[in-house]
């Protein structure tokens, strides 16, 4: 299937872009021509915000079984055509095809099943005394999502403002825009109603930036890098909009007792490779004690030898290229600074020499001071750093970021003391399971605000007060 898509999706209708360009997307195995997306410009979102703007005035007074048949039809959409979701996001991406039927059939499936639980008993009115306390929809929702994650994060941001009462203009990242398109594509056939979900195309500076401006939107919903982010923060705090910004990481495993190093490092592995590395979340530092240091070098490099690298599309890869040569350039020049900084290369995987592949990379002898172990790189590499017992909570610390991270310990108890003074929003205490209804975000410079669960809808809601409203 072709996936050549030339329109933008405004108001329940394809909209040729003001500008009649197209945007290239490249398939980053092959390195070829994969599909194509409309090039948005000013217009084009002023049209988006306006069609966002005319469903809102109805939206917003929606029913709770109003929104949730529009949740259960995207939930239909979305399960009825997994495989084919899946396929599409590994062509544009090159995420292996495992991780991508896993990722798409896991988090977006279970956020609009918790939706529309939470919409059961979710109370939007209450009493407080003599007044009526509303939680009413803040209106229009910019979404603008990232390549590495296309599909759970365009569905994560427009159902929860959705199932809020908000419309939406969602703009996917130019790298990666086929998902998106593919999905509404899908959910217009089905029968979406007008305007609840806009799709405009287009880069960031441009599209991105006008649409975070535009005095028709008054929320900004973000995931994407830390230096992006303070530039819609910015913007937004000048009109002084809600925004909430998922932003990098770069989070820190921590090891406590020699008894539980073997599950901790297969758990810190998994999570440093997922999705090539490109996961905001991925655990890419890895803090043991002193005298484990050997051992976990020793265990981290069997896991890497294991990896299977080479075409996405195959069942058996684990590894496949980053997403784009700029990716991979970057990516190079970080690990190259690894070593002109003193830490010691203890593994490196040959790559293909076709795609945009980055050699899956092991260093120990690193400093908190390098980049390696200070920047986000979106790649297969892990850092592995040491300290005495007593400095393993500040070296964890010893960051700007504050997104996720992992406390592995024989005694729970000691090992949730530990990870309660971790400074992240997300933390994950000896393996436990991601729960899709908790609050996630993160601390410091990784973001404001929260996604998921009760807690994410919050995010899509004001306050009303209606004093004397009770008699």
């Amino acid at each position: 299937m072709e996936y050549q898509f030339d329109r933008h999706y405004f108001g329940g209708n394809w909209v040729v872009p003001h500008s009649g360009d197209h945007l290239d997307v490249e398939d980053p195995y092959l390195v070829e021509v994969c599909g194509s997306a409309p090039l948005g410009d000013e217009h084009d979102v002023d049209l988006a915000v306006k069609a966002a703007s005319e469903a809102f005035k109805s939206w917003r007074h929606s029913s709770s079984a109003q929104r949730q048949h529009v949740l259960s039809m995207i939930h239909e959409v979305l399960v009825d055509n997994l495989e084919e979701l899946a396929q599409l996001w590994t062509l544009e991406v090159g995420t292996p095809i495992t991780t991508a039927r896993q990722a798409t059939g896991f988090l977006p499936v279970k956020v609009l099943e918790d939706l529309i639980s939470i919409l059961e008993d979710f109370s939007f009115s209450s009493i407080l005394g003599t007044t009526r306390v509303d939680r009413v929809a803040v209106g229009p929702v910019a979404a603008i999502t990232p390549w590495n994650y296309p599909i759970s994060q365009l569905l994560i941001k427009c159902a929860t403002a959705i199932a809020a009462g908000c419309t939406v203009v969602a703009k996917p990242s130019e790298i990666a825009p086929l998902c998106a398109f593919r999905l509404v594509q899908l959910f217009d056939k089905k029968g979406l109603p007008p305007g609840l979900i806009n799709l405009v195309g287009g880069d960031g500076p441009k599209v991105g930036a006008a649409l975070v401006k535009h005095p028709g939107i008054r929320f900004v919903s973000f995931t994407g890098s830390t230096n992006t982010g303070r530039s819609i923060a910015a913007a937004t705090g000048e009109r002084l909009v809600r925004t909430c910004l998922e932003l990098g990481g770069k989070s820190a495993s921590i090891v406590l007792d020699e008894q539980i190093l073997g599950t901790a490092i297969a758990g810190t592995v998994g999570s440093c490779l997922r999705n090539t590395g490109q996961t905001c979340t991925a655990l890419t530092r890895l803090v043991v004690p002193a005298n484990l240091l050997d051992q976990a070098c020793e265990l981290a490099v069997s896991h890497f030898e294991n990896l299977v690298i080479g075409d996405p599309r195959n069942e058996s890869t684990s590894i496949g290229p980053l997403v784009s040569a700029r990716q991979r350039e970057r990516a190079l020049d970080v690990i190259e600074s690894g070593e002109r900084q003193g830490a010691q290369k203890i593994f490196s995987a040959k790559v293909p020499k076709t795609g945009h592949f980055v050699p899956p990379t092991i260093f120990h002898n690193v400093s908190p001071t390098m980049r390696i172990a200070r920047e986000e790189i979106f790649a297969p590499v892990l850092s592995i750093l040491s300290a005495p017992e007593s400095e393993l909570v500040s070296l964890a610390n010893d960051s700007e970021y504050g997104l996720a991270a992992s406390v592995w310990g024989t005694d729970n108890a000691q090992a949730l003391a530990f990870a309660d003074r971790i400074e992240a929003g997300t933390i994950t205490v000896n393996g436990g399971a991601f729960n899709p209804a908790a609050p996630y975000g993160g601390l410091k410079q990784s973001g404001l605000g929260r996604e998921l669960g009760r807690f994410g809808l919050e995010e899509f809601l004001e306050y009303k007060a209606f004093h004397g409203g009770v008699r």
